[in-house]
């Protein structure tokens, strides 16, 4: 849990929040397709929903500085090194502009590619 003290009182995040704000902007980017298990340990990746998008994406707060872990799927086809800078930046972006905490690292980790629908 995150919290922010001022003179008017305080706000707690809760890493569950963080990792909304982490799915939302992964589906913004071009060239995901959406969320994996954060644990592909036989090899399959499951593409996750948005209302599950929390399980593809690893929260971690210490002294109200954010690491994030996500486990992504890709499109076929595009650049996946493209793909992960620009998830990287927009996720710290959002990530700092709505909670107003600083984001330390962003670690993208893609557990698959998707062929056509």
């Amino acid at each position: 849990m995150a919290t922010i003290v001022n003179e008017k009182g305080s706000i707690s995040i809760s890493p569950d929040v963080i990792a909304t704000i982490v799915g939302i902007s992964a589906e913004q980017c071009y060239g995901i397709v959406g969320m994996s298990l954060k644990s592909a340990g036989d090899g399959l990746a499951k593409l996750l929903h948005l209302e599950n998008y929390h399980k593809g994406i690893k929260v971690q707060i210490k002294d109200n500085l954010v690491n994030i872990d996500m486990f992504v799927i890709v499109e076929y086809g595009v650049s996946i090194n493209a793909v992960a800078q620009s998830a990287k930046e927009l996720t710290k972006y959002n990530v700092e502009k709505y909670t107003g905490l600083k984001v330390g690292k962003v670690n993208v980790s893609v557990q698959g590619v998707r062929i056509g629908d």
